[in-house]
């Protein structure tokens, strides 16, 4: 009875047939590989880093004054009196150029800084005097406020735009190939232009503003140092 019971339980009407088997362990197989795919994507999507926006590439051309970039315009044109370009290679004249760039801006910032320090000085003491008397004036917190907004500036600078020293090739602040000299991603009231011509343009008004700004600012400072007064104390400027 018990030999017959064993057979009768596995008879064929209990059985899975083998195509239909097969069948049901491909179609498994199938929706669990389509699982994975869809998990390996979201997990990309949620996890990469942010890709920045695109931006017109700059292209480096041998032929022409420093590889093509902006900056060369009548009536100074290829302007390198100290032949500092000479034997440079694209990359290494990218890094100058960012140099150029954040030097121009700190130069526009500073002749700006010049020019109302003499009115205007919610910082100082109110003493008046050039600034290089009025900054110890500073109360301490402000000199480690100060610090710490140039030091977070130029790690977000370096953190976006230079290579990783391991990278090969790497030399000293060399930058990322992707990476345009000075565009930092900061323009609050959107006036970077979209085509390769007009940014071109706006990038040779920024390095022309820079370069008379930092001319202005060493104009500043040597005046301060000579005559040891402000601007507006050695023209005359009546008090508002």
């Amino acid at each position: 009875f018990l030999e017959a019971s064993m057979k009768s339980r596995d008879a064929t009407p209990y059985a899975v047939p083998t195509s239909a088997w097969r069948a049901a362990h491909s179609s498994t197989h199938t929706i669990r590989q389509k699982a994975d795919m869809i998990s390996l994507v979201a997990f990309n999507v949620g996890f990469n880093a942010p890709v920045r926006a695109p931006v017109p590439q700059m292209k480096a051309a041998s032929s022409e004054f420093c590889y093509g970039l902006p900056g060369a315009l009548p009536p100074v044109g290829n302007f390198d009196p100290l032949n500092l370009l000479k034997d440079k290679s694209f990359e290494q004249v990218k890094t100058l150029r960012e140099a150029e760039l954040t030097h121009g801006r700190v130069g526009m910032l500073a002749s700006a800084g010049f020019l109302v320090q003499e009115k205007f000085h919610p910082l100082f003491s109110a003493d008046g005097g050039p600034a290089i008397e009025q900054i110890p004036q500073l109360p301490v917190f402000m000199w480690f406020a100060m610090t710490l907004g140039i030091g977070i500036s130029e790690g977000y600078r370096v953190n976006l735009g230079w290579s990783s020293p391991t990278a090969p090739d790497h030399f000293f602040q060399k930058l990322e190939d992707d990476y345009t000299p000075g565009d930092l991603g900061f323009d609050p009231l959107g006036l970077k232009p979209d085509s390769e011509e007009e940014f071109f343009a706006m990038q040779t008004k920024e390095l022309q503003n820079g370069r008379l700004a930092m001319l202005a600012a060493a104009g500043f400072l040597a005046q301060e140092a000579v005559s040891g007064e402000t601007w507006g104390t050695y023209w005359g400027v009546p008090e508002l």
